[in-house]
């Protein structure tokens, strides 16, 4: 489905088009409780523009999709951007559509993403959760797919020359996976960065308005709503890796200094990969080529494994 074509379902009824589309996911999840929120009909109705801004706004071309697995817990981690985070909403339009066993995935959102009003709801609604120690382990007990982005909200706060330098990993995700006994699948993703240039970040506004930050782009605070949140048409690459098995005994969770180091050898993998894709990239507006022209799998280091 391309082009308009997203939005003539919305015409239809939402939840009815969405499980004629997406068959094998809307079978796997329909009629289930969900604790955390999650509400299928809201998410076939907001499916199509998510789909759109997929399949033909940003182009987004995912290479090693078939590294997430179609049973069983695994813990997604990578680089965060965008200040409206899309990210993860792109990579959930792959599992939900080209994946061979659809899947959702939960990510683990910051508490100030649920007091925006009406936001909090929404973000149940469609998936998300409340990021915290409890709220993830209960999520990978249950076998689910949880997303998590060691960079936190600062990740999709940076300023525009700041793009694609990953701030200091938080240990967290690392001592969860131990914990859970889960594997790390390391995620790169190219055009997020760039769809609403950040060029300054007044902290004085950002204090007063009690947001996490206070951007000026090319729309903001410039422009009319919705205007002001119009992102440019970068062309997107979400590169998955391959599960990572740490290799460590649950104990080992409590070790907040090994973690850190893991954390840091991590980060300073995707890192180099994000490094590898962007010289690589022909520009901004280009549509990616169908594979890339190295294998940029991720190689956990020796410390990592046993």
């Amino acid at each position: 489905m391309g082009n308009w074509e997203n939005f003539q379902t919305l015409k239809q009824d939402p939840l009815a088009a969405f499980a004629k589309r997406n068959p094998a996911f809307y079978s796997r999840y329909a009629g289930m409780d969900d604790e955390f929120g999650f509400n299928m009909d809201t998410f076939a109705k907001w499916e199509p523009f998510f789909r759109f801004c997929y399949e033909d706004y940003f182009k987004v071309r995912v290479h090693g999709i078939e590294n997430i697995p179609g049973e069983g817990r695994a813990l997604l981690f990578g680089n965060h951007s965008g200040l409206i985070p899309l990210d993860g909403a792109m990579l959930t339009m792959t599992m939900c559509s080209k994946h061979p066993s659809p899947r959702r995935i939960r990510y683990l959102a910051t508490d100030w993403f649920f007091t925006m009003p009406g936001v909090g709801k929404w973000i149940q609604h469609t998936g998300q959760v409340r990021a915290s120690k409890e709220n993830a382990t209960k999520l990978l007990n249950n076998e689910e797919l949880v997303g998590i982005y060691p960079e936190g909200i600062r990740g999709v706060g940076k300023r525009f020359d700041e793009r694609y330098r990953l701030i200091d990993f938080h240990p967290g995700f690392v001592q969860l996976a131990i914990a859970t006994q889960t594997p790390i699948i390391p995620v790169a993703t190219i055009g997020g960065d760039e769809i609403f240039p950040n060029f300054v970040n007044i902290k004085q506004l950002a204090q007063l308005t009690a947001m996490p930050f206070f951007p000026v782009t090319l729309g903001f605070p410039w422009l009319p709503f919705p205007l002001n949140l119009m992102p440019l048409p970068v062309r997107w690459l979400i590169k998955v890796n391959k599960p990572i098995d740490l290799g460590y005994p649950v104990e080992k969770a409590a070790d907040r200094k090994l973690a850190l180091k893991i954390a840091r050898e991590l980060q300073y993998d995707v890192q180099r990969q994000l490094n590898q894709l962007l010289r690589e990239r022909k520009s901004l507006f280009t549509e990616w080529d169908e594979d890339p022209s190295h294998n940029h799998e991720h190689h956990p280091t020796a410390s990592m494994t046993k």
